[in-house]
């Protein structure tokens, strides 16, 4: 009995069902949320709510509160009892037993099994619909009839009395399915529109997170280039300093070694010295004047030529040619670190590797293009192309198609495929046929090459032989026109740098490699430095 009376005070009094998702209007009385939303629906356009239980009007369309206290009684409830219940709709006529329903009547408001359906009243007044608890609803708040027509003036769902004698007399009608239909379509449009809408929004959504992606790709990237660059950085400061350091040490050896020598040699000069300064104390206490007379040593009255050249390298080590070179220290120190920062400043956000094809009007006939022109290599027998000016004739090497006038470009070699090579960057005007023409061998190109597995760089015939030899199989080549630079990097983790010239160029710049044993194969960059 108790649980009766508390099911009762649980159900909505629209649906006559127990709460669902139970809100509460500001005069007090509950309802299941889906229910007195459509209540409020019909009432639109009608010029004002009211409460379906105690009539209460409102101006506007009132808020709905969640009643949590309410919702949390429901659901304590609901645990106690079969779940049958909880979601069939039973015939109204069935008192002895619950059995479950297949119509219900709008007319009458009631639901039907098929035993009290069979018996129901067939007349046009009883309208049959599936079973629902909503019958309340479905009839006019005023008439007390079934709601049958729409009116589109007011959209409001009506009853016949309403057509005929109610505040919607002559207004047009629509049957209730044709206004349905008409909403239908109207939804389905609307449907359509924001299936487009979000459609879009996600592709939206999609090209935020695939740019976030990438922006988290590349904010990852350049942490890995700037943390290089500074153990690089380090590195080549380390290094720098160990130069100074090492140039210092080897002035101050130097030094001290003349120095020490001047001292030991004056000091042998002192006994000298001594020794006669004696012999002549000796000769001046003797009383015997024949003697001090046949004395023959000469020495005694002239200054020797070594007492003169020991003055003059004493002298010599107490002025500037005695002290530290700081001018030499000091050119090592800033030219160390101005290649450090130009190493920098050069290259860090170049983009992208500049395109480089070789062109074979230029190539030897020692040497084989491939046919993407990309990579050279040597070859076996003389390839018998037509001799040109441009071509070269001594050497096997080639220029690019390219030139550069201007801006920061770089390019990079596969060069693990040859033991010996030279690559680097050339005027047009560079000789191709003598002995200048050579890469590196004139003033007009600049090389790093390879050669019984030592690196050197050379430009107009001088050598700079590199400490360390290239670790990777690849090396970059950058050139930054307007600053006058050409440096080259050995491309190993972190990227080394090998050498930078710095000149002042007055024609365009092309691409040049050679090639003596195997292949060196142009590829594109895929990093920043």
């Amino acid at each position: 009995m108790a649980s009766a009376g508390l099911r009762k005070e649980l159900e909505c009094s629209i649906c006559l069902n127990i709460y669902t998702d139970p809100v509460m209007l500001k005069c007090g009385h509950n309802y299941c949320r889906v229910c007195i939303d459509r209540v409020l629906d019909t009432q639109e356009g009608s010029g004002g709510y009211s409460c379906p239980e105690c009539r209460e009007a409102f101006q506007n369309r009132p808020a709905l509160h969640r009643n949590i206290t309410l919702r949390n009684i429901v659901e304590n409830f609901l645990s106690t009892q079969p779940d049958q219940e909880q979601t069939r709709i039973f015939c109204s006529h069935c008192v002895d037993s619950p059995v479950a329903a297949v119509k219900s009547c709008l007319h009458c408001e009631v639901s039907l099994c098929d035993k009290h359906l069979s018996v129901h009243k067939r007349s046009p007044e009883h309208v049959l619909s599936d079973p629902t608890t909503t019958l309340e609803i479905r009839k006019c708040s005023i008439h007390k009839k079934i709601l049958e027509y729409y009116c589109t003036e007011d959209s409001a769902c009506i009853c016949v009395s309403c057509c005929l004698i109610g505040e919607h007399k002559g207004h047009e009608m629509e049957s209730l399915d044709e206004a349905s239909e008409q909403k239908k379509k109207q939804l389905r449009n609307a449907l359509q529109n924001l299936m487009t809408e979000r459609e879009e929004t996600d592709k939206r959504v999609r090209s935020l997170q695939e740019r976030g992606g990438q922006i988290e790709n590349k904010a990852a990237g350049e942490r890995e280039l700037v943390t290089a660059l500074f153990i690089d950085l380090r590195r080549q400061l380390e290094d720098l300093e160990k130069r100074v350091l090492s140039e210092i040490a080897r002035q101050e050896k130097e030094l001290s070694f003349a120095i020490s020598d001047m001292i030991q040699q004056l000091e042998i000069k002192k006994d000298q010295l001594s020794r006669k300064m004696d012999h002549i104390e000796d000769l001046c206490g003797m009383t015997d004047p024949l003697t001090v007379l046949q004395e023959l040593d000469s020495s005694y009255f002239y200054e020797p030529k070594e007492k003169n050249e020991a003055k003059n390298g004493h002298d010599e080590l107490l002025r500037d040619g005695g002290d530290l070179n700081v001018i030499g220290i000091s050119q090592i120190l800033h030219t160390g670190l101005f290649d450090l920062i130009t190493g920098v400043k050069r290259g860090i956000y170049v983009e992208k590797a500049s395109d480089i094809l070789l062109d074979v009007n230029t190539a030897s006939n020692k040497l084989l293009l491939s046919d993407d022109r990309k990579s050279a290599s040597r070859a076996e027998r003389s390839q018998n192309r037509l001799g040109t000016p441009e071509r070269f004739q001594l050497y096997p090497q080639v220029i690019s198609n390219q030139n550069f006038s201007s801006g920061q470009h770089y390019w990079e070699l596969d060069v693990g495929g040859s033991e010996s090579w030279r690559v680097g960057l050339c005027y047009h005007s560079m000789d191709r046929a003598g002995e200048k023409s050579h890469i590196g061998s004139n003033d007009k190109s600049w090389g790093l090459y390879r050669v019984n597995s030592q690196y050197v760089v050379i430009h107009d015939s001088k050598k700079i032989q590199l400490p360390a030899n290239i670790s990777s199989d690849k090396v970059r080549i950058y050139l930054d026109y307007e600053a006058g630079q050409i440096s080259f990097y050995d491309l190993c983790h972190p990227i080394r740098h090998l050498h930078t010239f710095t000149t002042i160029f007055n024609e365009p710049l092309y691409a040049v490699l050679g090639v003596w044993k195997g292949c060196l194969k142009i590829f594109a960059g895929n990093r920043e430095m």
